[in-house]
C-alpha cells in the first residue's frame, strides 16, 4: 500500500513553513515541498540546475525531514550542497561564501518539540516574504512540479568557516564575561566558541544539545530562559547574558544587574554606539518598537534617520535592504546588520557581538549604558482575539476611525494625536511622544495591540483604555491573552 500524501495549507505562514511533524505533514507532504520550492527556484532564477545550500537543526526528526526536502529539490533539478547541523545564519552566510543561488533550512525554530518547518530564500540576505509563500503554497499544493536531475554534495568543515569568518573581524579588547544560554538548542555548538573566540570569557548555560529540551525552549521571548539567565549572572557576577533562539537569529538580553532589557531598547543602544562612526545612516524599526528611535539625541545629532516599517523578520530585512540602511532592529529579538557589519539578515550572535562592541567601547557596566536613555512605560505586547477572516476589515474600518479622530482634533487623556502611520495597522503618535498601536497579527487569529508614554504610566493606561474601547465597539474582537 503506498503512504498517503499529507500537508496541511495551513502550514504555509507568511515568511516560512512550519507544521506538526507527521500530524499536519509526513515525508511525502516534505518531498512535495522540496519539489515546490525547486520548481519555484528554478522559475525565478531562469537555469536548469540551481546550486541549493541546505543545513538542518537539531531535532531528532531534522535529518529525516532534510532527507525527504532534499529528495524533492533533486527531482526538480536543483544541485544541493548540504552543509549539515547548522543555524539559519550559517545557512544564509553559506548562500554568500559559496555563492550559491538558494537556501532552504530545516528547523523550526524555538517552537516546541514536535514541530518543525524550513525558512528559505532566493535572493542573496534575504528569505521568502508573503508573495514568495503564496507562490509556493500554489506550486506545492496543485503539484505544478518541473521535472529534472539535480546533484548532491557534502560540504565538510563549514561550522568552522563560519564561526572563523565572525570571529576574525570583532576581536575585543576588554575581557567582557558573559553567561551564554542556548536552551539545549543547536546555538549551544556555535555562540560559546564565536563569543570566546573573540575574547570574551564565557559562561555556558545549557549549552550541551539535547532535542528534548528538557529545561524550557530555546526562546529569548520565554520567562523561564530569562529567568535562568539572569540567576546565572548575578552568581557568576557577569558583564552581561545572552539567550539564543533555537536556530540561532534572535537574541535576548539581561543586563549585569539580571534585568531583562527588550530588544527595542537594545537596538537603539547599538544604533548609537554606530552612529558615532557611521554618521548619516539609516535604521528601521518595527512598529512595536519604542518612540525613543525618532526623537534620539544621539541620532539626531549624528544625523540619523529611523524608518518604522511592518513587523515581521522578511519585511525588516527587505527594508533594510531597498533603504540601504545601516541595520535593522525588530522588537521580537531579529537583529539585521548591512555592510560592513554584516550581509543583511538576521543573526542572534551577530547581534549579540554588537552588543559586546558597545560594551568594550564604554567605560561602563551595561545598566548604566541601559539608564542613560530616557525611561518610558510601554505595556507588553497584547492580543486580543480577533478571526483570522475579519481581522483586517476590523483594523480597516479603525484606521479610518482614528483617521477621524485626529483630524477633527479630538483628544485623547489632554492631547491631541499629531502623527499617523499606516505602513502595518494604525500607529498613532501624540505631541508629547506617547503612542499606541493596533494591527492584525501575521501568525495567528488576533490583533496585537501596544502602547508607550514617556510622560506617565498613567498616559500609557489612558491610550490602552482608548484603543481597548475602541476595540469592544467593533464587537468583533474577544478576549486578550494578556493585558494590562
Amino acid at each position: 500500500m503506498t503512504a498517503k500524501l499529507k500537508i496541511d495549507p495551513y502550514g504555509f505562514r507568511e515568511y516560512d513553513a512550519r507544521w506538526v511533524y507527521e500530524k499536519d505533514i509526513n515525508q511525502l507532504g516534505i518531498e512535495n515541498l522540496g519539489k515546490g520550492l525547486g520548481t519555484q527556484i528554478i522559475k525565478h532564477i531562469k537555469k536548469n540546475n540551481p546550486r541549493v545550500i541546505v543545513g538542518h537543526d537539531y531535532r531528532s526528526y531534522s535529518e529525516e525531514i532534510k532527507a525527504a526536502l532534499k529528495k524533492g529539490l533533486l527531482s526538480t533539478g536543483c544541485n544541493i550542497e548540504d552543509i549539515g547541523l547548522s543555524l539559519s545564519p550559517t545557512v544564509y552566510f553559506a548562500q554568500f561564501n559559496l555563492d550559491a543561488d538558494a537556501v532552504a533550512m530545516v528547523t523550526a525554530s524555538h517552537n516546541e518539540n514536535g514541530w518543525t518547518g524550513v525558512k528559505m530564500g532566493i535572493k542573496k540576505g534575504l528569505t521568502h516574504g508573503p508573495e514568495e509563500m503564496k507562490e509556493l503554497k500554489d506550486i506545492t499544493l496543485n503539484k505544478n512540479f518541473i521535472e529534472g536531475q539535480g546533484s548532491e554534495k557534502q560540504i565538510d568543515g563549514f561550522q568552522k568557516i563560519y564561526k572563523d569568518d565572525l570571529i576574525n573581524k570583532n576581536k575585543i579588547k576588554k575581557k567582557i564575561k558573559v553567561v551564554v544560554a542556548c536552551g539545549n538548542g543547536t546555538a549551544g555548538i556555535f555562540a560559546p566558541d564565536i563569543l570566546r573566540g573573540i575574547g570574551c570569557d564565557v559562561i555556558e548555560l545549557d549549552c550541551k544539545l539535547d532535542w528534548n529540551f528538557p529545561k524550557y525552549n530555546p526562546n529569548p521571548e520565554d520567562l523561564k530562559m530569562l529567568h535562568e539567565i539572569s540567576k546565572a549572572v548575578k552568581i557568576n557576577n557577569a558583564d552581561i547574558g545572552f539567550g539564543f533562539d533555537g536556530d540561532g537569529d534572535r537574541v535576548g538580553v539581561i543586563d549585569n544587574k539580571g534585568n531583562e532589557i527588550y530588544s527595542d531598547k537594545i537596538g537603539l543602544l547599538i544604533a548609537r554606539n554606530l552612529s558615532t562612526t557611521h554618521k548619516n545612516s539609516k535604521f528601521v524599526v518595527d512598529v512595536k518598537s519604542t518612540g525613543l528611535y525618532s526623537k534620539d539625541r544621539v541620532l539626531l545629532e549624528n544625523n540619523c534617520e529611523t524608518i518604522y516599517w511592518k513587523t515581521g523578520h522578511s519585511h525588516i530585512k527587505r527594508k533594510v535592504n531597498t533603504e540601504n540602511a545601516l541595520a535593522g532592529f525588530e522588537k521580537s529579538g531579529h537583529f539585521f546588520f548591512n555592510q560592513p557589519l554584516g550581509l543583511g539578515y538576521d543573526d542572534g550572535i551577530n547581534s549579540a557581538i554588537q552588543v559586546c562592541h558597545l560594551l568594550d567601547n564604554q567605560n561602563k557596566m551595561m545598566n548604566e549604558i541601559i539608564n542613560e536613555l530616557p525611561n518610558t512605560f510601554q505595556t507588553p505586547t497584547m492580543a486580543p482575539f480577533c478571526k483570522d477572516e475579519e481581522k483586517y476589515q476590523v483594523v480597516e474600518g479603525l484606521v479610518k476611525l482614528v483617521t477621524e479622530i485626529k483630524n477633527n482634533k479630538m483628544k485623547i487623556d489632554g492631547q491631541e494625536i499629531i502623527e499617523i502611520l499606516t505602513v502595518n495597522g494604525i500607529r498613532f503618535s501624540f505631541e508629547d511622544g506617547s503612542w499606541g498601536l493596533i494591527r492584525a497579527s501575521s501568525n495567528k487569529p488576533s490583533l496585537v495591540v501596544v502602547t508607550e508614554s514617556p510622560t506617565s504610566d498613567e498616559r500609557k493606561k489612558k491610550i490602552f483604555d482608548f484603543i481597548d474601547d475602541l476595540l469592544k465597539k467593533t464587537e468583533k474582537v474577544g478576549e486578550y491573552d494578556q493585558k494590562i
